[in-house]
Parts: C-alpha cells; sequence; structure tokens
C-alpha cells in the first residue's frame, strides 16, 4: 500500500487561511501558527457581530408575521430578502412591532 502524504490538501489548507489573514498587522499575517489563530478569532468576532447587527432573529420575525396577519412562506421570505430590499425591510418593521 503506497503512503499517502497530505501535501496538495495541507497547502491549500495553509493557502486559504493565509488569505483570509491577509493585511493583518507582524507575524499573524506572516505565519501561519499565528494567523490561524487570528483568523478562528475573528471569525468568532464576525459571527457575535452578525447577531448583534440584526436584532429580529428567524422566529421572532415568523411569530410577529404570524400574529399580523400575514401568511407567507420562507422561501418568498428569503426571495424577498435577496431581490426586494424595501418590502422585506417593511415586513421586518411589521413584525417587530406585533413580536
Amino acid at each position: 500500500m503506497a503512503r499517502i502524504k497530505r501535501a496538495v490538501n495541507s497547502q491549500k489548507k495553509r493557502r486559504r487561511t493565509m488569505k483570509l489573514a491577509k493585511g493583518y498587522f507582524g507575524a499573524k499575517s506572516k505565519q501561519y501558527k499565528t494567523a490561524k489563530a487570528a483568523v478562528m478569532k475573528s471569525m468568532r468576532y464576525a459571527y457575535i457581530g452578525r447577531k448583534l447587527k440584526n436584532d429580529l432573529s428567524y422566529s421572532k420575525m415568523m411569530y410577529g408575521l404570524k400574529q399580523a396577519g400575514v401568511e407567507i412562506n420562507r422561501k418568498i421570505l428569503a426571495d424577498m430578502a435577496v431581490n426586494d430590499k424595501a418590502a422585506f425591510a417593511k415586513l421586518a418593521e411589521l413584525a417587530k412591532k406585533n413580536a
């Protein structure tokens, strides 16, 4: 049985991390080990920041819409969020008011 070396996959994984760490200060943009830690921490902050930015969760929005008497399924809602942002914002305000 031939020995499998992970050179290609390891390099791909490292390249992805180093690309995300581009622009970081000092060793965090040059060394893989420190870049990996910095990227993981920044991803955690980004996740928390996205949660803080959206003050209305999906379940609260659906509850508010149901209370307002709006019957809309999640596929149409997702399509509105991408294509018709103004109408989606109005629905979100309606859901906030009724939640």
